[in-house]
């Protein structure tokens, strides 16, 4: 069973879509946009695939566990979390409010951080888990979207560090995916403005997203990684 956050869209739909064609049964997650949460779990559904949705504003400390909880109840115990969600602005360095760097981090890594807190013990006693940030190339070079977006994606890197080292022995991997830029509702410039910074000639899609999300989920060897998937423009 498998929780996605940020689901309604972009990334998350496509990523929700790649497993529900493995067989996957989705707790699909979302914030604000419960009509296409909706929208892609009749889609999912119509096509043979168990789904359900779920709203939680995981902007408030409870909601993570409290989420974990309820996708529990009603689909059975989360295998796979994939922590996909996350708000980004535009904002220079000159005019960022000390608010609006405190919701991004609580948004975009301590929500991730207490969803995995909460799937976890279950993930260990079971003897199986897989857990997934769903990161951004920021987190790596600063990005261009603003100082506290790429703090939070640093945290994110971080974090799956800490966890990896000490579940991997339990048979829960976790890995973090950065990507570049995708062609997303969140991408922060005109698509092909962007695409001349990427040696490529393009931005991303999120299927291509979804497609290495669904190798690392499968791949009970791969853990402890940051795994960049950005067209070229960050060789590491």
């Amino acid at each position: 069973m498998a929780l996605i956050t940020g689901a309604s869209g972009g990334i998350g739909a496509a990523i929700c879509r790649a497993l529900a064609r493995d067989g996957a049964t989705l707790a699909v997650g979302y914030g604000a946009s419960a009509d296409a949460a909706r929208a892609l779990a009749a889609e999912i559904a119509a096509g043979g695939g168990r789904t359900h949705c779920f709203g939680a504003d995981l902007a408030q400390p409870e909601a993570p566990a409290q989420l974990v909880d309820a996708v529990a109840r009603e689909l059975g115990p989360v295998e796979l979390l994939i922590a996909n969600h996350g708000v980004a602005r535009v904002t220079g360095y000159e005019e960022l409010q000390a608010a609006a760097f405190d919701r991004t981090l609580a948004i975009n890594a301590r929500a991730p951080f207490l969803l995995a807190q909460r799937a976890l013990p279950g993930m260990r006693e079971r003897g199986f888990g897989r857990i997934l940030f769903i990161s951004s190339l920021a987190g790596l070079t600063g990005g261009i979207v603003g100082p506290d977006y790429a703090a939070s994606k640093a945290a994110l890197h971080g974090i799956a560090h800490f966890l990896a080292n000490r579940v991997a022995a339990d048979g829960v991997t976790v890995n973090a995916i950065a990507p570049g830029f995708i062609e997303t509702a969140m991408l922060p410039d005109d698509p092909e403005r962007l695409a001349g910074a990427v040696p490529v000639g393009r931005v991303g899609q999120p299927e291509e997203v979804a497609d290495l999300a669904c190798a690392v989920l499968r791949n009970g060897y791969l853990t402890n990684q940051v795994l960049t998937l950005d067209g070229g423009r960050y060789p590491r």
